[in-house]
């Protein structure tokens, strides 16, 4: 993505990337493209402009004839109960206040150029319209209450933050319609599943445009990183309170089913969110309640019903809140000095598979004290738990599912423990905490956490549930240094298995390589042949490849290359194996799927690959991207894997021949004739 680009090239080389990447997509050049009037530009930019008067606003709105006459006869309204009518521009603009004609003006602007008198599609403009008023509108309110110097900016960076969705939708040789259909059922709205299907994402259009219509920074920064404010880039750092307040805006819309699309789609809201504008310190009430009214004054126009009571809301989005923290408190709190290792204990984890280190670990602190059982508690990421990954005596350790504890249940001196990052001795005295002991059959427990690099990686866990001899505080703080290097022990793990991953995987479509093909197969092969029985290996190779390359280029070929990895991705079970195995040809193996199941699965693929190449064409100069699958079944007859990649190779040429975009199966026996579904 953009961001990663900039890391390591300039700003202006990024750029240049972006707009070439934009040339496949847009049906004109982005300077060519006339989406935003000149006015609306020109209002966005008398923000920059300290010496901007209101007649200079005045100005422009004059020479909007229905801009004009929406004010005028917004000012003359009952809300305002004026004696005399005012037909004077200058005039209205100073009674209503700069402020407030500039976001109307605004609000309009848009809204007839973009918005109005679209046809209905998948992508409804009128929803998304809605979402951006609403985010706008909360954004401003937000900047008040954090008393920011422009909350008009503010308003105006909502208003714009997902422009890119509209230019994808409007300039577009591919629709975002075309891209909410191509994700169905599922909608998994995300910016990588935008950046597979357009080569880009709604945020990086969104920023190319802002440079090219020169729009405040605030503005700029707000458009491209609204989904990912941690990691903005060092130019947007002064705006990253701006950032967070939209992206908070953008959540609590989402929260209360007025996304950008009709759709529900999970919301995330990152933790520096939090940081940056303490969302816990907002009266969301009150918030939304002046959201409301706020509302009210364009419902009217553009037809908006809004749901809901704002206490109903907030106290929703409360709740969606505390699910995306994640516990921070733990992840996030620095580390506090360590005491001096005692010399006691030998360090034995040594190696770079868990279950060989993680058990020594554990049996030496056992040993060291005569505990009853020292185990290592770890963390699910799915339902943020802690359970019993390995114990000492090992015997132990399917004896433990009682160690199955939510973190967002842990209280007390175990929650400071966590929090500190320290060794500590939690003994049962409160009664409150009576029932998690009876839980854990002890009277009193150590607990040491196990940390690396400042984030949470499990608990050591030690007691005498056996024999109630006593436990001792200071056996936590010698047990510590230990645990710290149990972590980096646990971390140099983990980056081992990852960096075995990504050996094993091909970089361009994140698929097993050819390499781990052969190991998989070579592993089925080894095992007694049950194993086999009704395998099936299929062999994909994509349509006039060479001629879209040579057409489109090899960034093109590379990109249609993607999408048909993701396609064969999203229709494997997990029990399938799949992978490239070189160029434009896929490799899939099926366990137990016999003739018909084979057939189908490979008919899937091939109609989805149809399917979303119809879709996309326009981004390949309107060719068609259809693929062409042979199959093999698994006889005794094949000594060897490669003897079925052969016959299934030689099954996709049949269908080559018989036309292209087809399944043909390889016979069983060489004299049998080759079977295929069209």
């Amino acid at each position: 993505m953009m961001r990663k680009l900039m890391t390591t090239t300039t700003e202006k080389e990024a750029v240049d990337k972006l707009r070439e990447a934009a040339k496949f997509i847009l049906k004109q050049e982005v300077n060519n493209l006339q989406l935003v009037p000149s006015a609306a530009l020109k209002l966005l930019r008398l923000t920059q402009d300290s010496n901007t008067q209101l007649s200079d606003l005045a100005k422009i709105i004059e020479t909007e004839p229905a801009l004009a006459a929406k004010v005028l006869r917004n000012v003359n309204s009952a809300a305002y109960c004026l004696p005399h009518k005012i037909a004077s521009i200058k005039r209205a603009v100073n009674f209503l206040g700069f402020s407030a004609v500039r976001r109307s003006a605004l609000d309009l602007l848009f809204y007839n150029k973009l918005i109005n008198h679209q046809l209905k599609r998948e992508f409804n403009l009128l929803f998304f319209w809605q979402h951006c008023l609403f985010v706008a509108a909360l954004s401003k309110r937000i900047a008040d209450v954090l008393k920011h110097p422009e909350p008009d900016l503010v308003y105006t960076a909502g208003l714009l933050h997902d422009i890119g969705k509209i230019v994808l939708e409007t300039a577009s040789r591919l629709t975002y319609s075309d891209f909410l259909q191509s994700i169905k059922p599922q909608y998994q709205i995300t910016p990588e599943n935008e950046q597979r299907f357009f080569g880009l994402t709604h945020s990086q259009i969104g920023y190319l445009f802002c440079l090219e219509w020169q729009l405040p920074n605030a503005i700029t920064a707000v458009v491209y990183y609204h989904h990912d404010s941690f990691n903005i880039a060092e130019q947007y750092q002064g705006f990253r309170l701006e950032t967070a307040i939209v992206a908070f805006a953008d959540y609590v819309a989402w929260m209360q089913g007025i996304g950008s699309v009709m759709e529900f789609c999970h919301p995330a809201l990152d933790k520096n969110v939090h940081e940056m504008i303490e969302v816990d310190k907002l009266d969301l009430a009150d918030l939304l309640q002046k959201v409301d009214q706020d509302m009210q004054l364009t419902q009217e126009f553009y037809g908006i019903q809004f749901p809901s009571p704002a206490q109903l809301r907030a106290s929703l989005v409360k709740t969606s809140l505390n699910l995306t923290r994640l516990n921070p408190d733990v992840e996030n709190a620095a580390s506090p000095l360590t005491p001096a290792f005692s010399g006691k204990l030998i360090i034995p984890h040594r190696g770079l598979y868990p279950k060989d280190f993680v058990p020594k670990t554990l049996e030496a602190i056992q040993q060291e004290y005569n505990y009853n059982r020292v185990i290592l508690l770890q963390i699910n990421p799915q339902d943020r738990s802690f359970f019993a990954a390995f114990s000492w005596p090992e015997m132990l350790l399917p004896e433990l599912k009682v160690f199955n504890i939510k973190i967002d249940k842990i209280t007390g001196s175990l929650l400071q423990c966590l929090r500190k990052k320290t060794g500590m001795l939690i003994k049962s005295e409160l009664k409150i905490y009576q029932s998690f002991f009876d839980l854990l059959g002890c009277k009193e427990f150590i607990a040491v956490p196990v940390i690396q690099e400042g984030k949470l990686m499990g608990l050591i866990y030690a007691d005498n549930y056996h024999s109630n001899t006593p436990l001792y505080e200071y056996q936590a703080k010698e047990i510590m240094p230990l645990a710290d290097e149990l972590g980096l022990a646990l971390h140099k793990a983990k980056q081992f298995r990852v960096e075995k991953h990504k050996a094993q995987l091909d970089p361009l479509t994140q698929l097993y390589n050819k390499g781990k093909i052969q190991e998989y197969l070579t592993g089925l092969f080894n095992q007694p042949e049950v194993y086999r029985h009704e395998m099936a290996i299929g062999f994909i190779d994509i349509d006039r490849f060479k001629r879209l390359n040579d057409n489109c280029g090899h960034q093109a070929g590379d990109d249609a290359l993607k999408l048909i990895a993701e396609t064969i991705k999203s229709l494997t079970r997990p029990s399938d194996f799949v992978g490239r195995y070189g160029g434009e040809e896929f490799i899939f193996v099926l366990c137990k799927a016999g003739e018909k199941g084979a057939l189908q699965y490979a008919e899937r693929i091939r109609k989805e690959i149809e399917r979303q190449g119809e879709l996309i064409k326009p981004r390949f100069k309107n060719q068609t991207i259809t693929a062409s699958i042979g199959l093999a079944l698994y006889h005794p007859a094949y000594s060897h894997f490669n003897e079925m990649i052969e016959a299934a190779d030689q099954a996709m040429y049949l269908a080559k021949e018989l036309g292209r975009n087809r399944v043909v199966m390889a016979p069983e026996k060489p004299k049998n004739p080759l079977k295929q579904s069209c």
